[in-house]
Parts: C-alpha cells; structure tokens; sequence
C-alpha cells in the first residue's frame, strides 16, 4: 500500500505523534515522515524534543504545549490550525494524552471539525504489558497516583475488587511508600515492576509485592519512572460479616493497635479478605478521628 502524504490528508490536520521513550531506534519511519511534513510541531517541552528532531536531521518550527498551560496553549495552536497549517502534537515520551498534554488539545480540535490522525508507536503502558506474562486480557489504568498518601489510597482502595490488571505510573522517589500502600490495601499480590523501559538501565521486577518492595529496600536510591502492573483480585466475593466491624473496633480500642495489625488480625481471624477489612477499617478509624 502507498504511503498516505499529508497532502492527502488535507490542511490543518493535528497529527499526535508517538515518540520513542528511551531508545531512540524505536520511532516509526512514518512518524518521521511526519514530522518532517508538517508545518509546526506542538512539544511539552521543546528543549527535549529539538534534541530528537536534531537527531532525525530535521528542524521545524516548536510550540511550547505543556501541561500548566494547556488551555491557552491548545488556543494558539488551533488558531494555526485552522489557518491551514498541519501540526504534530508530540510529548518528551511515549504517546501524546496518556497521562501527558494533549487531550485539551485534541477535544479543541473536534469541536472546531478539524482533522486529527494519530501516528502510533512507543508506549511504556503496552510495552510493559508485553513483558508481564500475566493472561488477563483486560486492565484498568489509573494513570500517575496522586502524590498524597490519602488520596492516594482511596484512588487504591476503589479498585481493591476489581478483577482486572490494575496499572498505573509512579515516580522513583515515591515507588517504595506506595508499594507499602498497596501491599497493605491489596494484600501480597502478584505485581511487576517496569522501569527505565528501553534505557541502559532497563529492569523488569515480577514476584509478589513484597518481594519487589523488599528489593527496591536493599538499594539506596531508585531511579527512573516505573510502570506498575497489579494482578486483578482473585479471592471468592466478598460477604456481609456483621461482626467486623465491632471486632475492629475492639482491637482499636482494647489492644490499642495500629490499622495495619488491626486489618492483618481481623482478617485472620474472620477469614475476611483483606482489602474488605482494610476498607471497613478505614471508616473506623477515621470515625475516632471525628469523635476527637
């Protein structure tokens, strides 16, 4: 089949151009056909993406488009858009608008009928679905984590019952304080740990969660943003225990222990499924709070 050349396609098309996200081999020959069509390109950050258009011995003209600035920024670009001129819309890695700028832009686009062809390619989300070796054929994204440990948790604790992968991105600095979130809400459940996908330092984590806690424990720092790949819950349904919540309370109260040995013992002792008595427990122990 022929090549389709932007002529074809028409003027003041929005191409969302994936770029590669550590190695740089990885860019599609039409998505540097592309790039070395249009008239401009829309960057989330342009030092970053001169670096690559160098790289492919090209030089286009850069608009800034990042994250802080998207409304105003999506109004420029759609202005040169609909003077006629082709864009591409590329972030610093991977796809454009996954968990990156681009999908004000992209709406902007529809609602002023102008054209937008998407140029696949590089994704750390597929890539480290590739390598996981878990069957499941469905997931859920969540995207980046809120950095704030209770947000953060009630974002976890709604999908404790989902059956699908669960798959989100974390940073290096906070990766070890949300594993021990998740091995607290989840339970040990089977996970893989993506990290630097195509760089030098490329490293696949798969075991339970504290078996990848344990090993990111023993270093001193860790590098590079992580793809984290959570098993969907497996464990029979969850049923109505009329006393968990006074046996929490009891250990709360009288044994004056923590949430964490209060849900570990509970769960025990009730054969309750974890993420169910972490769940109960939480409103519990909020409920002291608000008496206080």
């Amino acid at each position: 089949m022929a090549e389709q050349k932007i002529c074809e396609v028409g003027p003041g098309t929005l191409f969302v151009v994936a770029t590669p996200i550590g190695n740089l081999e990885d860019i599609t020959l039409r998505a540097v056909r592309v790039l070395g069509e249009v008239d401009f390109v829309a960057s989330e950050d342009t030092r970053h993406t001169r670096k690559l258009l160098s790289h492919l011995s090209l030089s286009k003209p850069l608009v800034s488009y990042y994250k802080d600035k998207e409304v105003s920024r999506a109004d420029k670009i759609l202005k040169k858009l609909l003077d006629g001129e082709n864009g591409a819309l590329v972030s610093d890695a991977g796809t454009p608008a996954v968990s990156d700028p681009g999908a004000i832009l992209v709406s902007k686009c529809y609602e002023h009928n102008i054209p937008v062809v998407p140029i696949p390619g590089p994704s750390s989300l597929t890539a480290a679905i590739s390598v996981s070796g878990f069957t499941q054929t469905s997931f859920v994204f969540l995207g980046f984590l809120p950095g704030q440990k209770g947000k953060r948790s009630k974002l976890l604790l709604a999908h404790v019952q989902d059956q699908e992968l669960i798959i989100f991105f974390e940073t290096a600095k906070r990766i070890r304080k949300t594993l021990a979130d998740c091995l607290d809400i989840f339970g040990d459940r089977q996970m893989v740990l993506a990290r630097e996908i195509t760089k030098l330092y490329e490293e696949i984590l798969r075991g339970s969660i504290s078996d990848v806690l344990e090993v990111l424990c023993t270093r001193k720092e860790v590098r590079g943003e992580c793809v984290i790949l959570l098993a969907g819950d497996q464990s029979p349904q969850a049923v109505d225990i009329d006393n968990l919540a006074d046996l929490l309370r009891w250990y709360r109260d009288n044994k004056k222990s923590s949430l964490k040995d209060a849900v570990k013992r509970v769960s025990v002792d009730l054969n309750v499924s974890r993420s169910q008595t972490y769940k109960e427990a939480l409103d519990i122990w909020y409920e002291e709070r608000k008496e206080e």
